[in-house]
């Protein structure tokens, strides 16, 4: 079939077929493409995105070669980027539908960590026309000793879900990898594909290659139905605290997924995945084999059937994490359930837009309270989805770990030209190179010396690791041209290298598997830690009784008992995004005016008129404060509303403050609201109530002050120097565990500190804890909007319903040797009667005298 390049038909042609017609964005996005533009698709979910930018691509190649039809399959045209594994799969399906039809003669092929060793093999041979792979593999790939002969052809480089990417250091590594290829084919065109995101002309500068033309944001906006609705809770009540509707919520949700087809259930934590999937299948033990559970630590068999299943329309529901967020196309999905707030409002769409994943289909989603509060949450995800408040990402700025792991890449990938540096210092310089690298965006501000540094210290080791050999990763050698070239000639540091390659870490982890036989998948090292021989706790669906461990693997067998602990796997708790905190105090602020319009404010009135009445309500033109005084000591509660993340930050420096006009003693306990200051004394206040307390200036040195940051930093590098190539992780079947690669990043990080302080991995590190760990420019922002807010200070006789969540997350840590449960049955009887008197007008009874409390850690 040949095709004009300038005629659309063909692409017309075949949607027409299907009883399909194109839509605006799709035609906008393919004349783009013929034209060579580069640009950022924004569509909502399910709306056409992947063919926009895949016809796209297969009209430019029949420009180029006159035609598809050859029976010659092309060398490697088109690479498709993806986050993640189950989506490539997808991906790859959708990809080979039209190309029997309108390109007979090439071929699709995937290959990232999954890739059987045989299918490898083959794409050694003979690379595929379209290739879905990883940014991972992508790197990977680029370390082949003829990279560019390999990869120079490709046309055109599709990143899905750049949202997801966009954020973290595997973003980077894809700008890096196509700014090598951008520099490579100077034409090549690079599309991103997203459905949720807020900053959308940076998001289409970072992903370019600097130096084209800019740009080109196409909207695709399909009219779409999207409900959005709340599983109401029969009795609330006036008290919340984390999790405490969880099993009021059991039933109801049984009941919604009884009444539909087939339905996910998404949770924020695979922790929670594993409860509640647990929880249903108590519920309805005739669900067995109908329901299925699905997060990333599951073995990859366990999670292929699952998708499977939902493909098929076999299973019930599923159980699932982040893992099926993205635009994987289940359409047997009827309904979508989410268990506790969102936190995000790009994080609700992009669940919603699992069911009716299909143009023309509506979408819903239905939220499940697992507490009070998160009622009002609720309400708020509904407004701010509809306003289009989605959250922006911002990329890492020029992060020398990943550089340095790219240098070592480049090197064997073929090498890179450099030349000596003059002056009488040494070393070598690739001006080439580095300005490649200053296209990524993360990079744009990379100084000439910065490179440098980078460059020696794969070269030399820097200035404290000259004298060992295995960190002389890269060597200059002269090429069959007579140019200076820096290689890698060490076959040892090559096989490491691509072993290591795309390390951007999480925590370390450790394969689950059966005495008998056979693989349960991954579970972070530091929850098997703590377990003895006999312990047992919950995994993929199964109680399991821990048996022993052996060579980076935890034997389990299955479980008499049917009580058991429950992993928490690191990242767990998801802070509260700006824009949802902004919606939640918007509608508080109604509520105290007394608009409770929503069903979702109905069902929290209860609880929000208890809170005016014995406190106040906080707006966004106010920051309430409360104190109070219990058995434990002198509490301080603040609700700058401003996510879990920050207001770490924040207690952190406010009991530092606090404890330099007057000496004491505190702990802290925070949530997404606030967070609560717990002292043995009496807190001097005047710094809050003259505002002194949120003075920003000398901000980064109050910090650093006010905590560890030296084992912050230590932590942080770890992960810096896994990424770098100064820890090697060991070879497959030989894996070193969590403390050896602590150990080993701990040496580098004294000896660095010691003799090498100007170090920029480890200034990386400082900059990493006080950007990620402690978000400190959200810090400062925080400071800056909370002295311009009017202070409400409210003196408590007991706690308040916004300060019980702060008090139960302190009694959860351990703080209290008291049973939890007692503990807030007292608590919740003397509250109760308290807002009971608050009702009648009534002063509250008389407390038990207060104990001495205890000391408490600073």
């Amino acid at each position: 079939m040949r095709v004009d390049p300038l005629d659309l038909t063909v692409a017309e042609a075949w949607f027409a077929a299907r009883a399909w017609r194109p839509f605006a964005f799709q035609r906008e996005v393919w004349s783009a493409m013929l034209a060579g533009e580069s640009g950022l698709l924004h569509a909502n979910t399910g709306a056409g995105k992947t063919y926009a930018v895949w016809f796209g691509a297969l009209l430019r190649a029949a420009a180029a070669a006159g035609a598809l039809s050859g029976r010659t399959a092309p060398p490697l045209r088109v690479v498709w980027i993806t986050p993640m594994r189950a989506l490539a799969a997808d991906t790859l399906r959708a990809l080979q539908l039209p190309l029997g039809e309108l390109a007979p003669g090439w071929t699709a092929g995937l290959r990232t960590g999954d890739t059987p060793s045989a299918e490898r093999a083959r794409q050694d041979r003979r690379w595929p026309s379209v290739l879905v792979t990883t940014p991972e593999s992508l790197s990977l790939m680029l370390s082949r000793e003829h990279a560019r002969a390999e990869l120079g052809a490709i046309d055109v480089v599709v990143v899905d879900e750049w949202h997801e990417l966009m954020g973290s250091k595997r973003g980077v590594q894809t700008q890096l990898a196509l700014a090598r290829l951008a520099s490579w084919n100077p034409s090549l065109v690079v599309w991103g594909l997203s459905a949720t995101l807020g900053n959308l002309d940076e998001a289409a500068r970072v992903l370019i290659p600097a130096g084209g033309a800019s740009p080109r944001l196409v909207r695709g906006r399909v009219d779409k139905a999207l409900v959005i609705d709340t599983l109401l809770p029969a009795q609330p009540g006036r008290f919340s605290w984390g999790g405490h509707l969880g099993a009021q919520m059991l039933a109801p949700v049984a009941d919604e997924l009884a009444a539909a087809g087939t339905a996910l259930v998404f949770t924020n934590t695979r922790s929670q995945a594993e409860i509640w999937y647990q929880l249903l299948l108590d519920a309805r033990p005739d669900w067995a084999g109908l329901i299925a559970l699905h997060h990333g630590s599951l073995d990859k068999s366990v999670r292929e059937w699952v998708e499977a299943g939902l493909k098929q329309g076999t299973l019930k529901a599923v159980v699932a994490t982040s893992s099926l967020d993205l635009g994987v196309d289940f359409l047997p999905v009827e309904r979508v359930l989410q268990i506790g707030s969102a936190k995000g409002v790009a994080r609700l769409l992009q669940r919603a837009g699992r069911s009716g994943h299909q143009p023309g289909r509506p979408s819903r989603i239905t939220l499940v309270p697992t507490n009070t509060l998160e009622l009002v949450e609720a309400a708020a995800a509904r407004r701010a989805a509809q306003a289009g408040r989605i959250e922006r990402r911002e990329t890492p700025d020029k992060p020398l770990d990943v550089l340095v792991q790219h240098l070592v890449t480049v090197a064997l990938g073929g090498g890179f030209a450099v030349q000596p540096r003059p002056g009488e210092g040494g070393g070598h310089d690739a001006p080439a190179l580095y300005d490649e690298v200053r296209r990524a965006w993360a990079y744009r501000a990379l100084t000439l010396e910065e490179f440098r540094w980078a460059l020696d210290f794969v070269e030399r080791g820097g200035a404290s690791l000259g004298a060992y050999p295995d960190y002389h990763r890269v060597a200059v050698r002269t090429d069959a041209q007579g140019e200076l070239r820096a290689v890698v000639p060490d076959r040892g540091i090559a096989r490491r290298h691509r072993l290591a390659i795309g390390t951007i870490v999480s925590d370390a982890a450790m394969q689950v598997k059966w005495l008998s036989g056979g693989t349960l998948g991954t579970i972070e090292e530091g929850f098997i830690a703590r377990l003895k021989p006999g312990d047992c706790f919950v995994f993929a669906g199964r109680v399991l009784e821990y048996v022993r461990t052996r060579e980076m693997a935890a034997y389990v067998r299955k479980a008499s008992r049917t009580r058991a602990a429950v992993p928490v796997w690191g990242g767990g708790k998801m802070p509260l995004s700006t824009e949802m905190a902004d919606a939640v105090l918007e509608l508080m602020d109604g509520a105290r005016r007394g608009n409770f319009g929503e069903p979702e404010l109905q069902a929290a009135r209860a609880m929000l008129e208890t809170q005016a009445r014995l406190s106040r309500l906080p707006t966004p033109s106010t920051l309430l404060a409360e104190t109070f005084a219990s058995r434990d000591g002198h509490h301080l509660c603040l609700y700058p509303f401003a996510g879990r993340n920050v207001h770490i930050g924040l207690a952190l420096l406010f009991a530092w403050r606090l404890s330099r006009t007057r000496p004491n003693t505190f702990s802290f306990a925070v949530n997404d609201y606030g967070f609560e200051l717990l002292s043995a004394l009496p807190p001097d206040l005047a710094p809050l109530a003259d505002g002194t307390l949120f003075d920003d200036r000398d901000l980064q040195h109050d910090v650093l002050r006010s905590l560890n940051s030296a084992e912050l930093a230590q932590r942080r590098f770890r992960e810096i120097a896994r990424v770098a190539g100064l820890v090697f992780t060991g070879y497959p079947g030989q894996s070193k565990s969590t403390r050896q690669l602590q150990a080993s990043s701990s040496l580098f990080y004294e000896v660095f500190r010691k003799y090498d302080a100007g170090n920029l991995l480890l200034c990386q590190a400082e900059r990493e804890v006080l950007s990620q760990e402690l978000a400190l420019e959200r810090l400062a922002a925080s400071l800056r909007k909370m002295r311009g807010l009017k202070l409400e200070h409210v003196r408590l006789e007991l706690p308040s319903p916004l300060a019980l969540p702060l008090m139960v997350e302190r009694f959860r840590e351990a703080m209290s040797t008291e049973k939890l449960a007692d503990r807030l049955d007292r608590l919740l009887a003397e509250m109760n009667a308290a807002a009971d008197a608050a009702d009648r007008h009534l002063p509250p009874a008389p407390r038990p005298p207060r104990r001495r409390p205890r000391k408490a850690a600073a």
